[in-house]
């Protein structure tokens, strides 16, 4: 094979070929010295061909996205493409990755990238070219540190959705040991913020060996569509509740004899009941759960959130938020006790690895990302990061639930009467159509 027909058949060599473009003030600095952060600057061609071109044309830019969801990363990011592989419509998106950069490029190119853009809210994915080239987990988070202190000092309120660093393998450099101990420090840096929510994208695509499966890294690297596809999923979610997808009202159609417990609109009917107390542990892990206490009840009448804002009314939808803790264990009860015999039935959608519970007057039955999160992780019907319909029937004191008709148990014992009570423990679960009426004959 001549050397043109090698070039048509593999473009990115007559690319990589070209000479990099004379300096100027978009290409990569030179001189690391007085840079913000830590670890050195990836150097080869490619990477800094991307650095100068992408940059310069996203200058260019700036009015045009201005007000967008900004997505920053490296290549995985970059893979996404300008237009998102038409995952989000409707929503105004723009790409900052940059193939094969670091926490440090990041952190330095983070202003005129994506600051100037006044971004909407900005979706973070960075750390698993750090550990390649051996940049240390510590300096790896104190970048990390830099850059989310950074966009506070710019703008407080912006959402921020921080992607867990992906599985990959050792034999790429980036075993999952290293990976761990990534994402512990950034979860350790945004613990408690409520700016900022942590999205389980490592559980949501390790395989059993805590290593990238085939199924959607073909390198163990870098996604392919349907790995796409599965993260856009886990992020529609986060969207919708920050009010840039699902914006229309849902509509909910009673069947005869049911009763609605959700209007859709606001927390009527709904609210906090008092708590048994807790004894404190005598030493508390940094990353244990937060245990709700409540003292006296409290209903939520008109209201279109809890207190503590963490369940809300949005359209149809009462979302359970990402606990700014990563774990906060609380329930939001029914202000109405059933004794009858009853039907319960309403749908629920679950971010990667979320785990809640729906209180059957009192007992709880498991209302997770069941393959992730378990206990029911054989079901062939459940879909992921999607809408799943529970159904559950009391009859005799005992209940019977089923998820998309697939049985999940049908000896669940509870009390003669009691709410009906929904759980936030970790991740973002959401319900809807949410209504009760008659135990079938």
């Amino acid at each position: 094979m001549n050397l043109r027909s090698l070039l048509l058949c593999f473009p990115l060599l007559a690319f990589a070929a070209a000479p990099l473009p004379p300096p100027d003030q978009w290409s990569l600095p030179a001189d690391e010295a007085g840079l913000p952060g830590e670890g050195a600057l990836r150097r080869y061609d490619a990477y800094a061909r991307r650095w100068h071109d992408a940059r310069k044309e996203w200058a260019g830019r700036v009015a045009q996205d201005r007000g967008a969801v900004v997505f920053l990363g490296d290549s995985i990011t970059q893979g996404w493409g300008p237009a998102f592989r038409d995952t989000f419509p409707g929503m105004k998106l723009a790409n900052r990755g940059i193939g094969g950069d670091t926490s440090r490029g990041m952190l330095i190119r983070l202003q005129e990238d994506v600051l100037a853009l006044q971004p909407a809210a900005i979706v973070l994915l960075l750390g698993t070219n750090d550990i390649e080239v051996g940049i240390a987990p510590d300096a790896i988070g104190r970048n990390f540190q830099k850059i989310i202190a950074a966009i506070k000092a710019h703008n407080a309120q912006v959402p921020v959705i921080v992607c867990r660093v992906f599985p990959s393998a050792a034999d790429k450099k980036r075993p999952k040991e290293t990976i761990a101990a990534v994402n512990a420090r950034f979860e350790a840096a945004v613990r408690g913020d409520p700016q900022f929510t942590v999205l389980d994208t490592w559980t949501l695509f390790a395989g059993p060996d805590g290593d990238a499966p085939a199924t959607w890294f073909p390198d163990r690297l870098h996604l392919n569509p349907a790995g796409y596809a599965r993260w856009g999923a886990a992020l529609r979610p986060l969207f919708a509740t920050l009010g840039f997808l699902d914006t229309e009202p849902d509509a909910l159609t009673l069947e005869p004899g049911f009763t609605a417990l959700f209007n859709g609109r606001d927390l009527t009917g709904w609210g906090f009941r008092p708590t048994p107390p807790r004894k404190a542990p005598v030493k508390a892990k940094a990353d244990a759960p937060v245990f709700v206490e409540v003292k006296s009840a409290v209903a939520f009448d008109g209201r279109t959130a809890s207190a503590d804002g963490r369940y809300r009314a949005i359209n149809g939808r009462l979302v359970v938020t990402t606990p700014a803790e990563g774990r906060r264990v609380q329930q939001l009860w029914t202000t109405k006790e059933f004794p009858e015999d009853f039907t319960l039935k309403l749908e629920f959608r679950a971010t990667p690895n979320a785990d809640s519970g729906v209180f059957v007057r009192q007992p709880q039955l498991q209302c997770r990302d069941y393959p992730l999160a378990g206990p029911y992780t054989q079901l062939q019907r459940y879909r992921p990061q999607d809408w799943n319909e529970l159904v559950i029937v009391v009859r005799g004191g005992v209940a019977r639930a089923e998820c998309n008709g697939e049985l999940l148990t049908d000896a669940l014992k509870v009390p003669a009467t009691g709410p009906i009570g929904l759980e936030g423990d970790r991740g973002q679960m959401e319900y809807r159509r949410i209504r009760i009426g008659p135990a079938p004959r």
